[in-house]
């Protein structure tokens, strides 16, 4: 008997998962479990998978021009990807004006989010940990690849000896954690069950849920779509020279379960698998590319943090100058990089977008009815930008690619 493919799997257990979350809202508690044990086994390897792919892949790269230009070429990619999708998403909230005469119901208290304002200097000084232990505990990712790249980079400054062993046992460990990571891998179906029935039932009206907020929500969805689905493979065909759409597949797993987690961190064992092993990129670029990217490249969270600012303006009645404009795209792209791959983590940067251009807080209070369901699909985009960026970086360092 053929075995059916793990992308089959899960799109079987997301669909069922739904029917259940509908008809057997009752025996959703006897399931969720299921959702709660697959996030946490994800959970439990990224820190220790973060720390060694960054630290070999850093080794692998080699010396400090290498490894310069590496970066270089990656961080480009991310704010020049990032800036074009907080442009796309600011021209179509201009077009659509989806906020104004929208209902000011703020029925859910935006207090509960325990809402904190952090600037971008705070950003920066958090990057550098006191107590990287402490830092691993807390899952703070910034500091934690921060450590990891001054790790890497000394080792290749240690005398040749140092080094091989250094490179052998950090190259072992992550060999280690992908084989336990794809051990958690195989139980992918089974948790998107339990994570989307357990979403579906909690939702009182499904129909309202879509009605409420519907032009808002298609607004960020369109943007998504267009930077998803044009921006991102152009650049993949342009600079990469090879088929977005066999790139997409060899991805899709890895989008699936971003779309149903919520989670660009608790997705990166998958990502980087598939990019490996199907999109055929080195382990020495995606073990650098993809933890990186999985931390600060946030497109989608970007579109989707202007687009509710925007709304926000409009639903009030505050009409933003270009200049206002400008420094909420500016502060979307410093904001993003500062945002953390867990679900509802753009929710809190958007205090600190509110904030550039004097909007009040309470407006967040609009936007929580849909935002788990936007969280959905801007964490997708977030995560099928990661892979283009590691397919176009792979080439550009003249690799040769399965796609």
């Amino acid at each position: 008997m053929r075995k059916i493919e793990l992308y089959w799997q899960i799109l079987i257990a997301f669909c069922l998962a739904i029917v259940f979350g509908i008809l057997f809202k009752n025996a959703v508690p006897y399931v969720s479990w299921m959702g709660v044990v697959f996030l946490k086994g994800l959970n439990m390897v990224i820190i220790p998978l973060i720390v060694s792919s960054m630290i070999s892949g850093v080794v692998n790269i080699g010396d400090a021009k290498n490894l310069g230009r590496v970066g270089l070429k990656t961080m480009s990619y991310f704010i020049l990807t990032s800036i074009v999708a907080l442009f796309t998403g600011l021209i179509l909230v201009n077009l659509i004006k989806p906020g104004v005469g929208a209902e000011l119901g703020l029925h859910q208290n935006p207090l509960e989010l325990s809402l904190t304002k952090v600037t971008f200097g705070d950003v920066l000084l958090n990057i550098v940990p006191s107590n990287i232990v402490k830092a691993m505990v807390e899952n703070q990712i910034l500091s934690i690849i921060f450590f990891s790249l001054l790790f890497g980079f000394f080792i290749t400054k240690t005398e040749v000896k140092y080094k091989s062993i250094l490179s052998e046992f950090f190259n072992a460990i992550f060999e280690v954690m992908m084989k336990l990571t794809m051990f958690i891998i195989k139980f992918t179906p089974l948790g998107i069950f339990g994570i989307i029935a357990k979403l579906v039932a909690e939702q009182e009206n499904l129909g309202a849920l879509f009605s409420r907020l519907g032009l808002y929500g298609l607004v960020v969805i369109l943007g998504l779509v267009i930077h998803s689905g044009i921006t991102l493979p152009l650049l993949i065909k342009i600079f990469a020279k090879v088929n977005p759409i066999n790139h997409f597949k060899a991805v899709r797993e890895p989008l699936l379960t971003a779309f149903s987690t919520s989670s660009s961190s608790a997705t990166l064992p998958l990502t980087m698998e598939a990019v490996e092993h199907k999109s055929g990129v080195s382990n020495t670029i995606s073990s650098f590319v993809l933890p990186l990217g999985a931390t600060i490249n946030m497109n989608g969270t970007a579109l989707y943090e202007l687009v509710a600012a925007m709304f926000i303006a409009q639903a009030y009645g505050i009409d933003l100058s270009f200049g206002q404009q400008l420094i909420l795209v500016v502060t979307g792209l410093l904001a993003s990089i500062g945002s953390a791959g867990i679900p509802m983590a753009g929710m809190v940067m958007m205090s600190v977008i509110l904030s550039s251009v004097g909007l009040p807080l309470e407006g967040i209070g609009l936007i929580l009815a849909i935002d788990r369901f936007l969280d959905m699909f801007r964490t997708t985009v977030n995560v099928w930008g990661d892979t283009c960026g590691a397919v176009i970086i792979a080439k550009s360092e003249g690799e040769t690619l399965k796609i």
